[in-house]
């Protein structure tokens, strides 16, 4: 199934609630599917895209000590569902990049979805070019808001 078609499922099944994203691992790529679907500015908080870990930290309040951790996506799902005041947020981190991180594998990507005060999460690995990884995690990232959202319905 194409992305847009995923997030245009994600927009369904929201059901009046908001979402909110906070990407490092996809720069921006959810919000990106997301703000193209119609209706988009009736559910569509906003973004942010938190790149470096020190933004991680300060702006979506990250205290997980490795910022490469699924508490650490569970930690900024719940950070920008709060700043942005959403119901709904997923988050993404991980090494797109070409080399490990921390003992962390290239494709490697935690993702976390907040519904209602309630999170779930977990980790993927995909291969590929960094853009290839990218696109991966995003599906895989809209496929697990669907999940979450599924659950609450």
């Amino acid at each position: 199934m194409q992305d847009e078609q995923l997030a245009t499922d994600v927009a369904d099944l929201l059901d009046g609630r908001t979402i909110a994203t906070a990407e490092s691992f996809t720069a921006g790529r959810i919000a990106e599917v997301l703000a193209c679907v119609e209706g988009a500015v009736e559910f569509l908080r906003g973004g942010v895209v938190a790149y470096q870990e020190d933004v991680k930290r300060t702006i979506l309040g990250v205290t997980a000590e490795s910022v490469l951790t699924t508490e650490a996506a569970e930690e900024m799902a719940r950070g920008v569902a709060e700043l942005l005041d959403a119901q709904v947020a997923v988050a993404t981190t991980g090494v797109a990049g070409d080399s490990t991180e921390e003992g962390t594998p290239p494709g490697t990507v935690y993702i976390a979805v907040a519904v209602d005060g309630t999170v779930s999460s977990n980790v993927h690995r995909f291969d590929g070019t960094p853009q290839q990884v990218c696109d991966q995690a995003r599906h895989q990232a809209l496929l697990n808001t669907i999940t979450a959202l599924s659950r609450t319905a």
